[in-house]
């Protein structure tokens, strides 16, 4: 099951799973470049920068989901692009709460929530990044 296989405002558990582990895997990923980029000094530490990345971005898709699907059902309004804001804004200020930084959360909750914003319009009119042009 994907992400957009099931209608907005339904499943809120399933679209949280999904989110969680793909925003897990991100951090992952990300934490083993930064590894790589800037070595610690002990494996401990390594440890400690992997997992503490792992869990935020987790979190922060946790969040992102679970405030958009009860967003979508809360205003009863399933396919509006608000409820990705909402759901990205939430996300933002998690990361600023956890980096103990007003500016942080603020320009997150304002970058995530316009992403999820135009991620959520492109997917309902058909934007493609990649691939061959329509003719």
């Amino acid at each position: 099951m994907g992400y957009w296989d099931e209608p907005e405002g339904t499943d809120c558990v399933g679209k949280t799973w999904i989110t969680t582990k793909l925003a897990a895997a991100l951090g992952l990923a990300g934490s083993a470049y930064h590894i790589m980029a800037f070595q610690p000094d002990t494996a401990l530490e390594a440890l400690q920068r992997a997992t503490s990345t792992t869990v935020t971005l987790a979190s922060m898709g946790a969040i992102f989901s679970m405030a958009t699907c009860l967003t979508a059902q809360a205003r009863e309004a399933p396919d509006d692009p608000l409820n990705y804001f909402i759901g990205g804004c939430a996300s933002g200020i998690f990361l600023g709460a956890k980096t103990h930084s007003a500016i942080t959360g603020t320009s997150a909750c304002l970058g995530l929530g316009t992403l999820a914003f135009f991620t959520k319009v492109g997917k309902m009119e058909g934007w493609r990044i990649a691939g061959p042009p329509k003719l």
